[in-house]
């Protein structure tokens, strides 16, 4: 019964049932062949596979691990749904976690990315525009007299944070994450560290949208980034100027919106709202949320066999001169 119930309520998990089929498909081997691995790499006195069964079987542990991923729920409280110990449950999700973070992104059925170069190389491919932009997720504050303690303090929001930055089309579908690193970290260093100029200036012509964070990548990525326009006059600017760089800032900004809509959805998973758990399991955890998230965004954009419209692209903003008055009868 909460098998059934977690499957056939998108709510709970945040995947459709069609999706949440295809994860048991592909990571079910995956889970059933270290399971056997590690049976096998110790001394044993019975033959693998004696002994008793698993009541947690892997449909369950990723059930599991996908609902305490959507809603941040206690191990305790898992426990009690599927009828476990908690050390079972506890368990689990850590077998589950890294077998997800492990994925990647499924753009396409046929397309998988994993790197920040097979992204940029599949923008290059399909002539589409990126968009990036760093987010912070709140962590504990670091034990006392614990070695750079500091470095999680995050200058934007004066909080404990670890900080990752998102790739998204200009649909706003998530095409990569980043693995995380200390909130004190600018956006532009953090960007540097992960080779994103590099990347660009030797990889394919495409374009990339940022925020004023990332002011400066332009001229080293051969005008790829784009961010701002920079104010050339910082006092008495004229009339003239002052209208012209407000267009320009808001002709940017309604571009680069997409990738907060991405970073909505990614922040709409509690455990990436505020994490709870160990630190050094925080890159397994963004990794295991973000995997999932664009083969849903995927499904949900594919056409409905049976409706007659089948076109793949976004439906058109509805414009505001066309509204009709409503009239009350």
């Amino acid at each position: 019964m909460t098998r059934t119930a977690i499957i056939s309520d998108r709510r709970i998990t945040g995947l459709s049932a069609a999706v949440i089929a295809e994860l048991v498909a592909e990571v079910g081997p995956l889970w059933h062949e270290r399971h056997q691995a590690r049976l096998a790499s110790r001394p044993r006195k019975r033959a693998v596979g004696a002994g008793a069964k698993h009541r947690l079987v892997f449909v369950d542990r990723l059930l599991a691990t996908l609902v305490h991923l959507r809603h941040g729920v206690t191990h305790d409280v898992l426990a009690c749904w599927f009828g476990m110990d908690r050390s079972t449950v506890t368990r689990a999700i850590g077998e589950m976690r890294p077998l997800l973070a492990e994925r990647g992104r499924t753009v396409s059925p046929d397309v998988r990315l994993r790197t920040l170069a097979e992204v940029i190389g599949h923008l290059g491919e399909t002539g589409r525009t990126g968009i990036i932009d760093g987010t912070e997720i709140r962590v504990r504050r670091p034990a006392v007299g614990r070695k750079d303690r500091d470095k999680f303090i995050s200058g934007k929001n004066e909080q404990n944070a670890v900080k990752a930055m998102v790739l998204t089309d200009e649909h706003g579908r998530l095409l990569f994450c980043s693995p995380t690193g200390p909130g004190s970290c600018a956006d532009i260093t953090h960007a540097r560290e992960l080779g994103l100029v590099k990347i660009l200036a030797d990889g394919p012509a495409v374009e990339i949208l940022a925020d004023a964070g990332y002011q400066g990548l332009g001229t080293r990525t051969g005008g790829r980034v784009v961010t701002p326009p920079h104010r050339k006059f910082k006092k008495n600017a004229p009339d003239w100027y002052e209208e012209m760089h407000e267009r320009q800032r808001k002709a940017h900004s309604s571009r680069r919106i997409r990738v907060e809509h991405g970073i909505a959805h990614l922040k709409n998973r509690r455990a990436l709202a505020r994490h709870l758990g160990r630190r050094e399991r925080m890159d397994d955890t963004v990794q295991a949320v973000a995997g999932p998230l664009p083969q849903q965004q995927t499904a949900d954009r594919r056409p409905n066999p049976g409706s007659a419209d089948v076109s793949t692209e976004d439906p058109p903003t509805p414009s505001t001169s066309h509204r009709q008055p409503c009239t009350r009868s």
